[in-house]
């Protein structure tokens, strides 16, 4: 049996936001993002927020995501500062996901 492979897309906002990382967190990140590429994702941690937006958690670095076909589209990315996921960072993602999909 052979595991699925997906390929990430990166919104550019979320690309600026990796790029002006540290590199050290930059690898933490893109780590994380190929082992979801290469269908572990047991092995990342991932929470749902709202049906199809989930959240890759690196450490305080929070990255919103949806899958659609074999493809993972980071739409967002943002520091967490308190314990709950702000519901404009929700709201943000979810528009973007419709956006993208025409749903």
């Amino acid at each position: 049996m052979t595991k699925a492979h997906y390929k990430s897309v990166f919104l550019d906002k979320v690309k600026t936001f990796i790029k002006n990382l540290r590199e050290g967190e930059q690898g933490k990140i893109a780590a994380q993002v190929q082992m979801m590429c290469d269908g572990e994702f047991g092995l990342v941690y991932i929470r749902p927020i709202r049906s199809p937006i989930k959240e890759l958690i690196v450490d305080k670095y929070r990255f919103l995501f949806f899958m659609e076909k074999q493809f993972i589209y980071f739409v967002h990315a943002f520091i967490k500062k308190t314990q709950k996921t702000p519901i404009r960072e929700i709201e943000y993602a979810e528009k973007v996901y419709k956006k993208l999909t025409q749903k």
